[in-house]
């Protein structure tokens, strides 16, 4: 009788872990945005606002995942409606020299970025083991590339960056345990509008950073490779909300162990490890590991996704599709991660040349990816009845309109300062 009733137990639990794993496989395409959003520069940005303005500065994480929410739910719509990729769409409607413009745009900016990825992880991992940071930067790299050659690439990425925002939530959160942030003045600081005397370039940053419609374009090229891969699957465009809902708990989170760690002893953070080595004199090396250990996760994830994202849109630009399992697109990935090892590898750091090419070309592309994806999402004849509602015209125009302040900002702080 025991036997049997043993043995009756995977029946009645399988379905209950089928489904838990069919909702994560839903949820990957956000997640992989999120982790791919959330690297080490988001991180530094952060702990900068926590340690200067300490919790006055939260209601911008509400501001930018609101946004961010609405754009990536966009994206991943337009994903499902469109049997084509969001770039051979632009190109249909605008040209082909807007396609291949925003593709070359993205995998330069993405190109550029990359080597401040692989610096996160030589830092992390090195300050962690007291090892030469460019011994990590080359073995990650290595294993990001081996990456793929696997069959498929997608399922490979999803797993990782499903594990990477897995570490991510368990490093930072316990690390908030540690510090215990006040509530009362995370909750203040999340409803309170106020922008303290200095605050703006950090504000310009943090939203920027934040509320990235690169990154929310994204989400239609993954939520394709997701319908590929399981064609029967059902999709709302939903599904991309707990992605960036957690994507704004890290940032409160990192931001508010910043304020209560850093920001009463006045101590002022440059760089991402600086958290750590504040923590442990106080909390001891647990939580100095702990807070490595997150970094470590932000930036590898940052530096796979962000490769993948530049090499999927460079080569749907050129017309190698848009699909993760074309080798040209692996190779243009694979391109991006060399280019990142041997920069970090050569400098140290990211050199200044390609932070302000990074910027300039963000400034001029991203408003138009937004605009574009906003008037694709309200084309019925290419949405059918997924097309945005009144609500997510309203609020999609607002959020253009905070794109096009931000952008006219960084002009004027890039050209004319």
């Amino acid at each position: 009788m025991e036997e049997s009733t043993a043995a009756a137990r995977p029946s009645v639990s399988a379905p209950s872990a089928s489904r838990g794993k069919a909702w994560l496989q839903a949820i990957g395409p956000g997640l992989i945005t999120a982790a791919l959003v959330f690297g080490p520069s988001k991180i530094t940005i952060a702990s900068m606002m926590g340690a200067k303005y300490g919790y006055t500065l939260l209601w911008l994480v509400v501001v930018a995942i609101f946004f961010m929410v609405i754009f990536a739910v966009m994206s991943a719509r337009i994903g499902i409606a469109t049997s084509e990729s969001v770039l051979v769409t632009i190109g249909r409607k605008w040209g082909k020299g807007a396609r291949i413009a925003i593709g070359v745009g993205v995998f330069l900016v993405c190109a550029s970025f990359q080597a401040g990825n692989s610096i996160g992880i030589g830092i992390a991992i090195g300050e962690a083991t007291q090892t030469s940071s460019q011994i990590w930067v080359v073995v990650f790299n290595v294993i990001a590339m081996i990456m793929l050659f696997f069959r498929s690439f997608y399922k490979s990425l999803e797993k990782v960056m499903i594990g990477l925002i897995g570490l991510m939530l368990l490093a930072f959160c316990t690390t908030f345990f540690f510090t215990k942030p006040s509530l009362s003045a995370m909750a203040s600081g999340m409803v309170i509008p106020t922008l303290p005397e200095g605050s703006l370039p950090l504000t310009i940053a943090f939203i920027a950073s934040c509320f990235s419609i690169v990154g929310a374009m994204y989400q239609a090229y993954l939520v394709q490779e997701r319908k590929r891969i399981n064609p029967l699957a059902k999709q709302t465009g939903r599904e991309a909300i707990p992605g960036m809902v957690i994507l704004g708990i890290l940032a409160a989170v990192v931001m508010s162990c910043s304020a209560a760690v850093l920001h009463s002893r006045n101590i002022n953070v440059t760089k991402a490890t600086d958290m750590a080595l504040a923590l442990e004199p106080i909390f001891g090396n647990f939580a100095s590991a702990l807070f490595l250990s997150g970094l470590f996760g932000a930036s590898f994830s940052a530096m796979i996704g962000n490769a993948a994202l530049g090499g999927t849109l460079l080569g749907d630009a050129l017309g190698f599709g848009g699909s993760l399992q074309s080798g040209k697109v692996r190779i243009l990935i694979g391109i991006i991660m060399a280019l990142g090892a041997i920069v970090a590898i050569s400098f140290g750091k990211l050199p200044l040349e390609l932070i302000v090419l990074a910027q300039a070309v963000t400034i001029f592309i991203v408003p138009f990816i937004g605009v574009a994806l906003y008037l694709i999402a309200n084309d019925e004849k290419i949405m059918g009845p997924m097309k945005n509602s009144v609500y997510v015209k309203f609020f999609g125009a607002l959020g253009l309109l905070f794109m096009f302040i931000l952008a006219a900002s960084n002009i004027k702080t890039l050209f004319f300062s």
